[in-house]
């Protein structure tokens, strides 16, 4: 069971990013999936998820109007857009796999399955 992130980069303040987490080894379409980010220093905090079916989202608020989680389940990918992107969200990136109990996780804990995160550096 494989979950692999990519489409970090360096930008500069303002621009986009789409990351891409692309999961392997079984088939994701009936879990809840999520991304998280840990900044230098910091606590891994929850961004956004998305229920199994993707007809439920959830952001965190300093996200909400710029970011967009959506997923695809026949290619058993999940997606984050970024748009407007700030210094201060320069951190590793990492999706996650949980149960869809019927609510979107926000939190660590209800996530089973994590990727290996990946860069996403924003330059001011």
């Amino acid at each position: 069971v494989q979950l692999v992130e990519s489409g970090g980069g360096l930008v500069q303040a303002g621009d986009s990013l789409r990351l891409s987490c692309a999961a392997s080894g079984r088939t994701f379409s009936s879990d809840a999936m999520g991304w998280f980010r840990q900044a230098p220093g910091k606590e891994r905090e929850f961004v956004a998820g998305i229920s199994w079916s993707g007809g439920r989202t959830q952001y965190a608020d300093f996200v909400k109007g710029r970011f967009t989680i959506s997923r695809d389940n026949l290619k058993n990918t999940v997606y984050l857009q970024m748009n407007s992107l700030k210094p201060e969200e320069t951190a590793v990136y990492y999706c996650a796999a949980g149960r869809d109990y019927g609510w979107v996780p926000l939190t660590s804990p209800e996530y089973n399955y994590w990727g290996q995160g990946t860069q996403v550096t924003v330059s001011s």
